[in-house]
């Protein structure tokens, strides 16, 4: 049913007249008299989904189109879109969030919820499912709700009927009189046991597993015990669980943002107070906001560091929370923190107490101009440099990024090294000093001559023996600082005969000083 509904919406939606006299996107009009969705097969209709109108005078999915149309002529159709119901389907998960945040799409046309410990909020269990079914309901969706220990009883109850909600440890007394097809099982399976008399679950319970294992395979067996509770079902979650999470339902919807700063902080404060006391602290925050219209708006923000202040937090929120459009209102907030950190981990390896504790003061002082840059351009992009073991200037320091604390190396003071170093050396024209191996008295670089004024060298630079690059065109580089008449100071090396270059003399510029 999901599809027929989801297309009356998307038809409801599309409509000039009912854009022009709706004034809530919760209001829907009267479904067709009866419509049909289709899907082509070699080059012929078939219908693929049918409304329970359609179905009421005989139409059924797998049905060709055109016997579809001697029961009903005035038929309404209109091609399946899987792509759109699946969208449809992952709104309808992430619009659940705000029940539970454990929600997973199942199947084509169904959800899981996982509400343990949440029923509490909404009136007990059968005051939550009444709320789904309403809420829904005025979406103009049709909502079969299951409410079980296990998802496959929920799933049963769901689809089968019986009772909607399965009291604790009564899932067999409850799925006895349904059919087999409870289990979800494939229909070539369900047919094959009614036609042995195995038409009920509860046929099944005396049967011997290894016969039904021989006979029908093992998953009628596992379906069996996963229903009943007996084996573990894992299901993935639409969104993963956050660690810690909180949520604020309002009886009025609210809209103005002073209101949802408010509320945020006050989530926040709930939040922190449990990552202080777990010793932990935020890496990940997400805001969501459950709009009347059935919307949901999300605002995701990192941190550079594990952080509990809910201030410093409330701040990442500002910035983006300004782009929100709260529409008809906000019914609903909740605030999760999928994603966080022991504090002060970045302690655990360290090369000197008082080394360690200067890097580790630094990155907390940075912290939020860290978020600031990393929540604007993506944390990845937010690189630092720091050295590394290595006598080759091109590989003597490295990026890393920037929001990860931990122990450095200090910075080399000899020798001396340019502030700005070229990705690449640059050919420089040179007129070089009288004697040998002398620096050049002037040098002409991007068409602009350079008169030296000092100079300071030569630094021997040789390549890693281990290596043998392109870039290195010669076997050793005599690297000098000089300085011009206008007080500019540059790194130039010469370069010369090796076991990897030609045997001429070239010179490069391949850093400026500051």
């Amino acid at each position: 049913m999901l599809a027929i509904e989801a297309w009356a919406r998307r038809r409801k939606a599309s409509s000039p007249a009912s854009q022009a006299k709706s004034r809530s996107p919760l209001t829907q009009g009267p479904p067709p008299a009866a419509a049909v969705l289709t899907a082509e097969v070699k080059g012929a209709l078939f219908v693929a989904v049918a409304n329970s109108k359609a179905m009421g005078i005989g139409i059924a999915p797998g049905m060709a189109l055109a016997d579809a149309r001697t029961l009903e002529p005035g038929l309404e159709t209109a091609p399946a879109d899987p792509a759109a119901d699946a969208a449809l389907l992952k709104k309808m998960a992430t619009w659940c969030l705000r029940y539970t945040p454990w929600v997973a799409v199942e199947g084509k046309d169904g959800l899981w919820l996982d509400v343990s410990g949440c029923t509490h909020l909404f009136g007990g269990e059968a005051g939550l499912m009444e709320e789904v079914t309403d809420r829904l309901g005025q979406f103009g969706f049709t909502v079969r709700l299951g409410l079980a220990d296990t998802p496959g009883a929920a799933w049963a109850v769901a689809h089968y009927g019986g009772d909607r909600l399965i009291a604790p440890q009564q899932q067999r007394l409850t799925l006895a009189p349904l059919p087999v097809a409870a289990l979800r099982l494939e229909p070539k399976v369900t047919a094959q046991l009614t036609r042995l008399g195995l038409a009920t679950v509860g046929t099944l319970y005396p049967l011997p597993r290894a016969s039904l294992a021989k006979r029908f395979g093992a998953r009628v067996g596992k379906r069996l015990d996963q229903a009943l509770g007996r084996q573990s079902e894992p299901i993935s979650p639409h969104r993963s669980p956050p660690r810690y999470h909180a949520r604020r339902a309002f009886a009025e919807a609210i809209g103005r943002q002073e209101d949802i700063e408010a509320t945020l902080l006050l989530l926040l404060d709930e939040l922190c107070a449990a990552l202080d006391k777990a010793g932990q602290g935020a890496r990940q925050l997400i805001l969501d906001l459950f709009l009347v219209d059935g919307k949901v708006e999300s605002v995701s923000v990192g941190t550079a560091r594990p952080a509990k202040d809910a201030e410093r937090l409330a701040r990442l929120f500002t910035e983006p929370l300004g782009n929100v459009k709260a529409g008809f209102g906000i019914e609903a907030i909740t605030l999760s923190v999928p994603v966080a950190d022991p504090l002060g981990a970045s302690q655990t390896q360290s090369v000197g107490l008082e080394r360690d504790m200067e890097n580790e003061d630094n990155v907390v002082a940075l912290a939020p101009l860290l978020d600031r840059l990393g929540n604007r351009l993506g944390f990845d992009r937010v690189a630092a440099l720091e050295p590394q073991e290595s006598h080759v200037p091109d590989r003597a320091v490295r990026l890393s990024p920037a929001a990860v604390a931990r122990p450095k190396e200090p910075w080399p003071t000899k020798p001396l090294r340019p502030l700005r170093l070229l990705d690449r050396p640059e050919v420089v024209e040179v007129v070089a000093g009288v004697a040998p191996h002398q620096p050049p008295s002037l040098f002409r670089w991007r068409k602009v001559n350079h008169h030296v004024r000092a100079a300071t060298g030569p630094e021997r630079i040789v390549p890693e023996w281990w290596r043998c690059e392109q870039n290195w065109g010669g076997g050793l580089r005599d690297y000098w600082r000089v300085e011009d008449k206008d007080g500019r100071r540059f790194w130039l090396f010469s370069e010369g005969a090796g076991s990897c270059g030609s045997n001429s003399v070239r010179w490069y510029l391949h850093g400026l000083f500051a």
